[in-house]
């Protein structure tokens, strides 16, 4: 037998989508997405064409995760 346990972490991690006001950051002259896809260039041709497609299709999105407190500070600095 083996036993399960579960930790709940102290931290308060928030989810950011795509499209999502807090997902773009702006060093004051640029604005950058929190996350993105980077494909590299050994990725094969066929393969990289597929997850573009899935990506302008919708079926492949990106998503970032912060800490709560990281937004609230963001927030505070505007």
């Amino acid at each position: 037998m083996f036993t399960v346990s579960s930790h709940q972490s102290q931290r308060q991690i928030k989810e950011i989508r795509q499209g999502d006001p807090n997902f773009m950051l702006s060093d004051g002259f640029i604005s950058y997405p929190r996350a993105m896809i980077h494909i590299t260039p050994e990725c094969p041709r066929h393969i990289a064409q597929h997850i573009e497609w899935a990506m302008l299709n919708g079926y492949l999105k990106t998503v970032a995760h912060v800490q709560g407190k990281e937004l609230t500070w963001e927030t505070l600095t505007k």
